[in-house]
């Protein structure tokens, strides 16, 4: 036996994810949360326009103020949430307080609203972690103004957003031609087609745990495919909502989103939608490999049970033969026969062959 086969006897539950459950599934809204404000927040600005880029990075949320007039479009990223910036910069640009205590929240659901002239997108960034085998998520809230985009993201060391900082710096790209929708949409976009990265490495992970469900179906095997599940479970909660985010922008009429903007969101729905589609045939491939991994165990047992009755029905003649002659009858025939006793082996060892032949005649075994 390997040793796998032994430790896996060793292995406390807590390796087998099971402490991930309550971190999916405990999520109470009327429960208000509270976040912890970051030591430092990063604070980055791209203030352009057709002709001219303005890169910089802000000390204070209070420097970004004077973005909100003039006639650039300007991107201010927040790196890392601190509540009194968060609370000064919306009173500043005018976020009302009810969007504020949306992007100061925690586990928050997908969701898009338009308040005073605000447009708001509340969604989560996934990352897949190779290391571990789990999804990851970030929350991030966009706002859209007039002028100006502003993000609040809850990790400074990572985003999707580095195609977009790209363009931005090159001068005939057409996020510099565009207004402050298009760089909305172009955010959306790539946090959607970063879902399909996350869904390969799951996709790798779920045909290695395949092949070893086939291979062997072990209590290991089991805890993987319950573990893919979990990670299903988050992938589909963050998809599902994002897909009527995006399908309620496509029919809005709000006057921040122009109309040739609104049409490459229709774009992003259907990549949504694929990824939800894509999501839900994942699922269905995970409930397959656990009726196979049943199915595998019962075979297994099934096969173990066969020989076990073969050997049974194998010794039973030889039972029955030497229960008869052990009895304590004075006269039984061939007690005192010099050749009894061959003769009741040879009848012991006939038997079994006879029966052997017949069940491997009939395709028993």
């Amino acid at each position: 036996m390997k040793a796998k086969n032994y430790l896996r006897h060793l292995v406390p539950a807590s390796l087998f994810g099971t402490q991930r459950t309550k971190k999916i599934v405990s999520v109470n809204p009327t429960v208000q949360t509270h976040r912890q404000d970051v030591k430092e927040s990063v604070i980055t600005i791209y203030d352009y326009n057709e002709n001219e880029l303005s890169e910089d990075k802000l000390k204070t949320a209070e420097e970004s103020f004077h973005y909100l007039t003039n006639e650039h479009i300007s991107w201010i990223n927040i790196d890392g949430l601190i509540k009194a910036d968060v609370e000064s910069l919306s009173a500043h640009f005018g976020i009302h307080p009810l969007l504020t205590e949306d992007i100061l929240s925690v586990g928050q659901r997908p969701k898009v609203d338009e308040v005073d002239g605000i447009f708001y997108c509340l969604l989560n960034m996934l990352y897949y972690n190779r290391n571990h085998a789990c999804v990851e998520t970030e929350q991030i809230s966009i706002v859209l103004g007039k002028n100006f985009v502003i993000t609040f993201q809850e990790d400074p060391e990572r985003d999707v957003f580095n195609p977009i900082r790209e363009r931005l710096r090159r001068h005939n790209s057409k996020h510099r031609q565009r207004g402050a929708d298009y760089l909305c949409y172009s955010m959306l976009d790539l946090i959607v087609d970063n879902y399909f990265l996350v869904m390969e490495g799951l996709g790798d992970r779920i045909e290695t745990v395949e092949e070893e469900v086939i291979r062997a179906s072990t209590t290991l095997s089991l805890a993987s495919i319950t573990q893919l599940r979990k990670e299903l479970i988050i992938l589909k909660r963050n998809i599902s909502p994002v897909r009527d985010m995006i399908s309620n922008i496509t029919r809005t009429e709000s006057e921040l989103l122009e109309e040739r903007t609104t049409k490459y969101f229709k774009d992003v729905y259907d990549h949504i939608v694929q990824a939800y589609d894509l999501c839900e045939n994942y699922r269905d491939i995970m409930l397959s490999m656990q009726d196979l991994y049943i199915n595998n165990v019962n075979l297994r047992m099934n096969e173990v049970m066969k020989v076990m009755a073969i050997v049974t029905c194998l010794m039973a003649p030889a039972t029955v033969i030497g229960g008869i002659f052990g009895m304590n009858f004075d006269k039984i025939p061939l007690l005192h026969n010099e050749l009894g006793f061959f003769v009741a082996v040879g009848i012991m060892l006939f038997i079994p062959v006879w029966m052997l032949f017949m069940f491997k005649k009939r395709g028993w075994f």
